[in-house]
C-alpha cells in the first residue's frame, strides 16, 4: 500500500509511538520558529532546561507581533530574544523585517521537513511541502532541546482540486469554501492534503494562503506536494538547492476525500464572528465598510499586494473608508517598490503600515466603534480587532481592493475583468543579510533582561484528590482570544504571567479573575471546541497561575488541549454531552485524580447533582505530565 505525503514525512521522522490514526506518534523536528508574543516565554522555558545550544537543524526567533514600542516592555523583550537567540544558536529576525510565516516561507522552509512553531498559523509552511504544525511555546522549547514532538497520528483527508480559478476567485476563496463546508471544528485530528490537476495552477503563495487558514478548521496541518511550481519559487528565491520532489504514491489510501471544482468558486466572505460563517460576496452587496485592512500572514505576499496595486492604480480609495496595508516582509516591500507598485498603493490613499502582524491581532489599526472592517486576515473573532463591537469580515485581497475603492461590498459581476495574477520577478531581492546569526561562542553572550521579564513559576504536582469550584461556565467555540485577549496593552505583558493573568476572560466576564483567586482550585466548564484559535500558551498558563486545575468540556481544540497538559491542567470531556446542562455555574466538584488513567472513563462528584461520567484522550505519558505538575517538571524530573 502506498503512502500519502503526510505519512511519508511522519515515517521519515518517527522517533517512537504508532502511525495508527489517533495513537500517539513521536516526531523528530527539523525546524522551529517562535514569535515575540509567545517567544519570550518559550526561550525562558528553553533556558530552564540547561541545554547549551538548540539541537534542531534550524531555529528562528521572529519579532512580528509586539512591534509597537510604547514604553519599555516590548523593546526589552526584543533585546531578550536577540540575546537568547545569539546565545543558544537561533537565527534572530528583528522587528520590521516581516511576519514570521511569510519570512519563513521565503527564506527557510524546505519540502519534506518537519516544522513546529509557537504560532497556530505555522502550517503556512505546508504550501512548500513541509509538515508544519502550530504548538504551545513549551512544546517548541522542548523540540529545540532535541526532544520529540508528540501528536495523535492524524487522519489524512485528500482535497482533490479540479479545474482552475476563474475571474475574481482566488486561493483565499478555496479555504473559505472549505470552512463554510466543514466548520471551525471540521478538521480536528486531521491533515488536509491537496492533490489533483487544480494544484498545478496554484502558486506557492496561493498554497501557503490555503495552508495558513487551514488552522481555522482545527486541523493538525495542511500540505501540498512539492513539484515544479515549488521548484520555480525556490529558484526565484535563490534557494534551488533546497528543493526536492515530494508526491503521494499513486496507490495511497486516504481516510476521506473532498472534491472541489475550482471552476465553480466565486468570491466569498466570512461574516462576524467566525471564519466559517461564509457567504458569497455578492450576498453582501450594499454593506458599507468603515475599514479595509490588507495583509497578515495569510495574504501579504508580493502577488497579493501587487494585485491590489493593479486594481487601485490611478484611482482613489473611498474617502469614507480607512484603508491600511501591512506587507509581509521587507522583501515584498522592496519588490513592490522596484516594480513601481508601491507608488500606485500610496497614490490611492492606502495607509502603509510596518511589515508586521499589526491590525490582525489588534496591534494598531483598530476600526471605529461598531464599525464594519473588511480584512484579508484569518480570524474575525469578536474583539480581536481591538474594537469590541466591530464587525470583521474576512475576504481575499482582490475583494478587499474592490471594497476599498467603492467603500462598500458589491456584486463581483460589476467589477469588470480581474487582474492577471503577478508572478515573482526573475531576480528576487534577498534580505538574508538582515537576519542576525547566532554567536559562534554562545557561552560568551550575556542574556539581557528587562524588569517586565518575570522568572518562570514552578507549579506543584497534582494532588491525589482535587476539590475545586466551577469558576466560569461557557458556551461553544470559546477561542483563545476570549480566554487571553490580544491587543497592544495586554500583549506587552506576555513575559509577565502574574500581570497578564489579571486579564484572563476580561472581555467575557470581568469578575473571573476575582472568583478564580477566591476559589483556590478552579474548574472551567464549556461546551464544544473549547480553546480554538491561537496557539498562545498563555491561555492555559495564566489560568493555571490563577488556580485553574481542570477544564471540563464537551470537546477541546488540539493545541489548547496540549497546552493544558503542558501546565498540569486536567482536560476532561463529558461522556454524555447533555450532562453539561446539569453542572451549576458555581458547582463544587470533587475529582479523584489518583484514579486518572489514560483514555479512560471515570466519575466526578458534583455537589447537589451526584456522579457524572467524564473521560479523557490522554496518553500514559500525558497523565504522568499532569501528575508531575506540568511538562517542564516532568522533563526535569
Amino acid at each position: 500500500m502506498g503512502q500519502s505525503i503526510t505519512q511519508k514525512i511522519i515515517a521519515a521522522h518517527q522517533m517512537g509511538g504508532s502511525m495508527t490514526a489517533g495513537e500517539a506518534v513521536d516526531l523528530r523536528i527539523d525546524q522551529t520558529l517562535t514569535q515575540d508574543a509567545t517567544g519570550t516565554m518559550a526561550w525562558l522555558q528553553f533556558e530552564a532546561m540547561d541545554v547549551p545550544r538548540v539541537k534542531t537543524d534550524l531555529s528562528v526567533s521572529y519579532v512580528d507581533h509586539n512591534t509597537l514600542q510604547m514604553g519599555f516592555r516590548n523593546a526589552d523583550d526584543h533585546r531578550f530574544l536577540r540575546t537568547t537567540a545569539q546565545k543558544f544558536g537561533a537565527v534572530f529576525s528583528a522587528p520590521g523585517t516581516g511576519i514570521c510565516h511569510q519570512l519563513h516561507l521565503e527564506n527557510f522552509v524546505k519540502p519534506g521537513v518537519t516544522l513546529v512553531g509557537s504560532d497556530s498559523h505555522t502550517p503556512t509552511g505546508g504550501g512548500m511541502g513541509a509538515l508544519a504544525m502550530g504548538a504551545g511555546g513549551l512544546s517548541v522549547a522542548l523540540a529545540m532541546a532535541g526532544k520529540p514532538y508528540t501528536i495523535p497520528m492524524p487522519q489524512v483527508v485528500r482535497v482533490w482540486l479540479e479545474g482552475e480559478l476563474k475571474g475574481w476567485a482566488s486561493a483565499k476563496d478555496i479555504i473559505l469554501y472549505l470552512l463554510g463546508k466543514l466548520t471551525v471544528k471540521g478538521g480536528v485530528g486531521k491533515v488536509f492534503e491537496y492533490a489533483g490537476p487544480g494544484v498545478r495552477k496554484l502558486t506557492v503563495p496561493d498554497r501557503a494562503t490555503i495552508c495558513n487558514m487551514g488552522a481555522e478548521l482545527g486541523a493538525t496541518t495542511s500540505i501540498f506536494p512539492s513539484d515544479d511550481v515549488t521548484k520555480a519559487f525556490l529558484k526565484a528565491q535563490g534557494r534551488k538547492a533546497d528543493w526536492m520532489p515530494l508526491q503521494a504514491d499513486a496507490d495511497a489510501v486516504y481516510d476521506a476525500e473532498i472534491i472541489i471544482n475550482l471552476d465553480e468558486l466565486v468570491p466569498l466572505a466570512a461574516q462576524p464572528h467566525m471564519p466559517d460563517l461564509v457567504v458569497p460576496v455578492a450576498a453582501l452587496a450594499g454593506l458599507k465598510a468603515d475599514q479595509v485592512a490588507i495583509g497578515s500572514c495569510t495574504n501579504s505576499s508580493y502577488a497579493d499586494l501587487r494585485s491590489v496595486a493593479k486594481i487601485v492604480k490611478g484611482k482613489r480609495v473611498s474617502e469614507s473608508t480607512d484603508v491600511c496595508m501591512s506587507p509581509g516582509s521587507k522583501q515584498v516591500l522592496q519588490m513592490l517598490a522596484d516594480k513601481g507598485a508601491l507608488a500606485h498603493i500610496l497614490q490611492s490613499g492606502i495607509r502603509l503600515l510596518e511589515c508586521s502582524c499589526g491590525p490582525c491581532i489588534g496591534m494598531g489599526g483598530s476600526p471605529v466603534s461598531a464599525g464594519v472592517s473588511v480584512r484579508t486576515f484569518n480570524r474575525n473573532f469578536e474583539g480581536r480587532s481591538g474594537t469590541k463591537d466591530a464587525k470583521a469580515y474576512l475576504v481575499s485581497p482582490l475583494t478587499a481592493a474592490m471594497v476599498a475603492l467603492r467603500g462598500e461590498f458589491s456584486d463581483p459581476a460589476t467589477w469588470g475583468k480581474a487582474p492577471k495574477q503577478p508572478s515573482l520577478p526573475k531576480h528576487v531581492p534577498s534580505i538574508q543579510h538582515l537576519f542576525v546569526q547566532p554567536a559562534s561562542a554562545g557561552e560568551e553572550v550575556t542574556i539581557m533582561r528587562g524588569p517586565n521579564i518575570v522568572p518562570l513559576e514552578k507549579f506543584p504536582p497534582l494532588a491525589k484528590k482535587l476539590d475545586a469550584t466551577v469558576v466560569i461556565k461557557l458556551e461553544d467555540n470559546i477561542t483563545t482570544d476570549h480566554i487571553m485577549p490580544a491587543g497592544a496593552t495586554i500583549t506587552a505583558l506576555r513575559s509577565n504571567v502574574p500581570a497578564i493573568a489579571e486579564h484572563v476572560f476580561e472581555r467575557v466576564d470581568a469578575e473571573f479573575v476575582q472568583r478564580a483567586k477566591a476559589a483556590g482550585n478552579g474548574i472551567i466548564v464549556a461546551r464544544e471546541n473549547y480553546g480554538q484559535g491561537s496557539s498562545r500558551e498563555h491561555a492555559a498558563l495564566a489560568p493555571r497561575h490563577l488556580g485553574i486545575r481542570a477544564v471540563l468540556a464537551c470537546s477541546l481544540a488540539r493545541i489548547h488541549r496540549a497546552n493544558l497538559v503542558n501546565f498540569g491542567i486536567v482536560p476532561l470531556t463529558f461522556v454524555n454531552p447533555a450532562d453539561y446542562d446539569k453542572v451549576p455555574a458555581d458547582a463544587s466538584i470533587s475529582i479523584d485524580t489518583d484514579k486518572l488513567l489514560p483514555s479512560a472513563n471515570m466519575n466526578i462528584q458534583v455537589k447537589g447533582v451526584g456522579a457524572l461520567a467524564v473521560t479523557n484522550d490522554l496518553s500514559e505519558q500525558e497523565v504522568a505530565i499532569i501528575k508531575a505538575g506540568g511538562l517542564l517538571n516532568f522533563v526535569k524530573g
